[in-house]
């Protein structure tokens, strides 16, 4: 991943030069969510804009504003590292707009910690008690007597979500928990406090923070893929409909050698 910041980064430019020049011209294809699922469709709107000729605008509000956004009719692409939740549903059906759930990749979500804590493996349990607060030091799970520094993700994050749902089975975060924006303020927040714990999607790993195993699986492609690894997840890019035209070949690109390459390219794990 951090391989391809700078290539991201002049793939975003790119983007908005291209959106800018083409007028009206071309229909473009309007994304908006997942933080998460950014990074793929950043480059995926990179490669169809140079292909296809089609601009391709890419925004990361967060799975809960892309939601809004596919509802409102505002974008075409709802980037989700969740499902919609069946309230979004209802909503959108109210606008007669259809969701439709594509998978774009398979991901984990990979805890991770400051490279110089000891500790290599966590029980769910273990780590759904440090982030409700009944457990505060790192003594109390095997580790060096200092204070747990929890790191969530804002409200409206898919991967704040999907946490909730398979770790903390209805329990709330503690409440002195600092909130983060995005996977990678998770990573640098995590990478420079040494109490530190957080949850990132695989795609953010790199050696600046460590992973820990949870219930003595570390996250990695297989063990994503064979569901071994408890935290794992799909990524979702959401249309009205079934996609056809334009944005009907742009979700369908993981499916296609070009879109798999990208995908391992950037550290995520085909499906297909």
């Amino acid at each position: 991943m951090r391989k391809l910041g700078a290539v991201l980064t002049s793939m975003a430019i790119m983007a908005m030069t291209v959106v800018g020049n083409a007028g009206a011209a071309t229909k473009g294809i309007v994304i908006d969510g997942s933080t998460t699922v950014g990074p793929i469709a950043k480059s995926f709107a990179a490669y169809f804009m140079k292909k296809y000729k089609v601009p391709v605008t890419v925004s990361e509000s967060g799975s809960g504003n892309g939601a809004k956004s596919l509802i409102n009719g505002s974008c075409d692409i709802a980037d989700m590292s969740r499902s919609m939740k069946p309230q979004e549903i209802a909503a959108a059906r109210a606008r007669r707009i259809n969701p439709v759930a594509n998978v774009v990749a398979l991901d984990g979500l990979a805890m991770i910690v400051h490279p110089s804590n000891p500790v290599r493996n966590l029980t769910a349990a273990q780590i759904g008690d440090i982030f409700s607060g009944r457990v505060n030091n790192w003594r109390q799970v095997g580790g060096p007597n200092f204070p747990i520094v929890v790191i969530q993700r804002e409200s409206n994050s898919g991967t704040q979500e999907t946490f909730k749902d398979l770790v903390m089975k209805g329990r709330q975060v503690v409440r002195n928990a600092e909130t983060q924006a995005s996977n990678g303020a998770v990573k640098n927040r995590v990478s420079q406090t040494r109490g530190a714990i957080g949850f990132v999607g695989f795609g953010y790993l790199d050696a600046s923070v460590k992973k820990v195993a949870v219930n003595g699986v570390f996250p990695s492609a297989a063990t994503v893929k064979n569901k071994s690894y408890k935290l794992a997840r799909e990524l979702y890019m959401y249309t009205n409909g079934r996609p056809a035209g334009m944005v009907g070949k742009f979700v369908d690109l993981p499916k296609t050698p070009d879109g798999k390459r990208i995908i391992r390219e950037l550290g995520y794990i085909s499906r297909y």
